[in-house]
């Protein structure tokens, strides 16, 4: 990631507009007024061949006649003149760009080549093309065709949609939301979603930042900048282009578990960002975070006038998994005092229906100075005997006459008669809702967003010493032409990794199954032996429990039978057999890994055993993984619930789950030629996790 030059884009000093208009309704037009409007404290100039006044200012015929060297530039001209626009720029001393034009898609990029090439001469920055544009409004900085400039705020909004920007931008000062910067990365041909977030994780005037995104392209980039960014704020994130996407001859589970949109989800969370499914819950939550910056609240107080209400909001509460503040006897003996004979001073306080805004603001008083209160959601439902927007009042005047710093959130239930109400806490700078679901929806996000901050680490992640070992094991089958490991090299190479497999013996003929068998001793499982087939059990390939050499030779001799019937251009190159383990209290786990084209390497945990595909239990995490990571992958599935015991079944060693996964991470980042990697099932009890099956692919390292 770089954020050189980009002081120019978000902090500009002079701005110059090419291709400003006096056609009304034009973009060339509209960029010009909002330029103006925007009131812009430093050098405003405009550049068009034809000279003339736009929206009353001088406008230049070239870039050679501008009067002062412009920092920051932006374009809306054809797209073939605009190289050649960005050359002259450079040599002026211009540092970045917005491209608002389209029209770069086609002739093989040729255009995209040669505007990046007018651009590195001079170290120009480059946003867009094809994009609505930059707004800082704080600086005075409309540099877009949006409708208006929002108002000034800590918020930060980076999106790869310029309507979904401007929808965010419209929504905006109706709740009271201002932005510090609002960038939209068109085609994201030079400054994309990295270094944008990377600029912002350092500005001091954001305290929250939003993003839209669509696809990255510089994956490893984004992961260090959203890391370094939740560090020091919140980041949410929405989505788009959520549809799955998976091959149906996958070769293994594990691939065909991982779908794309799961693994921008896992990348989200280990990288300390908030994932959220809707614009409004993005807004809704931005409402609060903005008025809360840095809070990382806990428990929830409600104070309303409505039972009904606040056993709504404590019910949505406990659907997010929130907690409810617990008030004590000091705190309660405080608000019998001033509440009604038969009001409830538990939590939620109900100061009942007539409730008057002095009994708003004295109660509301009292909580914020209890130090077990952390947050408080005020709630009105509106009614005859009570004005809701003399309870509004009250609330805001109560909330800024504490110096608790405590976030203070409204519900004013209803449309008409409390819009107002609603404005007026908006306006105040507390977010005001509509219902107490909404309310403690976004409350409990700020929670969310914490703790996803909270376990962001740098995890070292050089090599391991089993590197060689595998190395040379990868090596051997490339070599060799081969796409995946044979059962030896695969049980050399998880046992470099310290992951625990089963013992298997690999034969050649149903006759050395048979030898192999009674050298063994025991019961043993059977399992065919080729490169061709990848899920053994679907065509009869594995039989468990035989014991003895002629009951081993005579079913690896029908599995030849089958096998010829179901798959007849496959080709047998011979039987493995294993030990049969005896672990009937044991639960049968996935565990693997799969390269995903954005991200790189994947870590796959979830239901294992012959259902794994119909189970569809899987969680996902990024390479390096340590414990505390790793541990929370699995306490995601729903196979966890298993895992934590049953009736006569004890629980699982998570921690010897939680080192398989760690394993498996490192294995992929040791060896990139690794293409995917399948234990299914992996058997977990209060003993430990042992792998019974394994396979891995490989190939050229991508």
């Amino acid at each position: 990631m770089s954020t050189r030059n980009l002081d120019a884009l978000f902090a500009p000093r002079s701005i110059v507009f090419v291709g400003a208009s006096d056609r009304a309704g034009s973009v060339g037009d509209v960029l010009a007024a909002n330029l103006v409007a925007a009131r812009f404290p430093g050098e405003l100039m405009f550049v068009n061949p034809r000279g003339r006044t736009v929206h009353g200012r001088q406008v230049h015929a070239r870039i050679a006649d501008l009067p002062h060297d412009p920092d920051f530039a932006v374009i809306a001209t054809p797209a073939p003149t605009v190289p050649e626009l960005v050359s002259q720029l450079g040599a002026r001393g211009c540092r970045a760009v917005v491209v608002i034009s389209a029209g770069f898609e086609g002739d093989d990029g040729d255009l995209r080549q040669a505007l990046l090439d007018a651009a590195r001469p001079h170290t120009l920055r480059i946003v867009g093309p094809n994009c609505l544009g930059v707004l800082s409004p704080g600086g005075g900085v409309n540099a877009s065709f949006a409708r208006g400039t929002p108002p000034a705020g800590n918020l930060a909004l980076v999106a790869q949609s310029g309507a979904v920007a401007a929808a965010a931008l419209d929504w905006a000062p109706a709740h009271g939301l201002g932005f510090s910067h609002v960038v939209t990365l068109g085609d994201s041909l030079d400054v994309d979603v990295g270094d944008a977030l990377a600029w912002l994780a350092d500005d001091p005037g954001t305290s929250a930042i939003l993003l839209y995104i669509e696809a990255l392209r510089d994956a490893p980039k984004f992961m260090r900048a959203a890391r370094a960014a939740a560090a020091r704020k919140p980041v949410i994130a929405i989505k788009g282009g959520r549809s799955r996407s998976g091959a149906k001859a996958a070769f293994s589970h594990t691939r065909a578990l991982a779908g794309a949109d799961a693994v921008y989800s896992a990348a989200f969370r280990q990288a300390g960002v908030l994932q959220l499914d809707t614009l409004e819950e993005v807004l809704d939550t931005a409402a609060l975070m903005a008025r809360a910056p840095g809070a990382t609240p806990g428990g929830l107080t409600i104070l309303t006038n409505g039972g009904g209400a606040g056993v709504l909001a404590v019910d949505a509460l406990e659907h997010v998994g929130g907690q409810l503040t617990e008030l004590s006897s000091a705190t309660q003996s405080t608000l019998r005092a001033i509440v009604p004979a038969h009001a409830a001073c538990g939590n939620p306080v109900d100061i009942l229906g007539d409730a008057g805004p002095d009994l708003y603001a004295r109660s509301l008083a009292a909580l914020l100075a209890a130090p077990e209160v952390e947050a408080v959601l005020a709630v009105n439902c509106p009614t005859a005997v009570a004005d809701s927007t003399l309870a509004a009042d009250a609330v805001i005047a109560a909330t800024q006459a504490s110096a608790s710093g405590k976030p203070v959130f409204g519900a004013w239930i209803g449309e008409v008669s409390v819009a107002e109400s609603r404005r007026k806490l908006t306006a105040a700078g507390l977010a005001a809702y509509t219902t107490p679901e909404e309310a403690v929806r976004a409350f409990a996000r700020l929670g969310q967003s914490a703790a996803l901050r909270a376990r962001v680490a740098e995890i070292a992640d050089g090599p391991s010493p089993a590197q060689p070992a595998g190395a040379a094991i990868v090596a051997r089958a490339l070599a060799d032409g081969r796409k995946a490991l044979a059962p030896d090299e695969i049980q050399a190479l998880l046992q470099a990794y310290g992951i625990p497999i089963l013992a298997t013996r690999t034969v050649a003929t149903a006759a050395e199954a048979g030898a192999a068998a009674e050298a063994m001793g025991g019961r043993v499982a059977l399992k065919v032996l080729s490169s061709q087939i990848t899920h053994k059990s679907d065509v009869g390939g594995v039989a468990l429990g035989l014991e003895g050499a002629d009951a081993v030779r005579g079913e690896a001799e029908a599995m030849l039978s089958r096998i010829a019937q179901l798959r007849p251009e496959a080709t047998v190159d011979g039987f493995f057999l294993q030990p049969m383990v005896e672990k009937p209290k044991a639960v049968e786990v996935l565990a693997g890994l799969v390269r995903d084209p954005t991200f790189g390497p994947v870590v796959v945990v979830g239901h294992g055993g012959v259902a794994v595909e119909v189970m569809a239990d899987r969680a996902l995490a990024l390479p390096p993984l340590d414990a505390p990571l790793a541990l929370e992958a699995i306490r995601r599935t729903r196979v966890a619930k298993l895992l934590a015991g049953y009736r006569d079944r004890p629980a699982a060693d998570l921690d010897a789950l939680a080192a398989v996964l760690g394993a498996l991470g490192q294995l992929a980042l040791d060896l990139p030629e690794v293409a995917e990697l399948d234990l299914n099932p992996v058997l977990c009890d209060a003993d430990g996790a042992l792998a019974l099956d394994a396979r891995v692919a490989v190939g050229p390292r991508q």
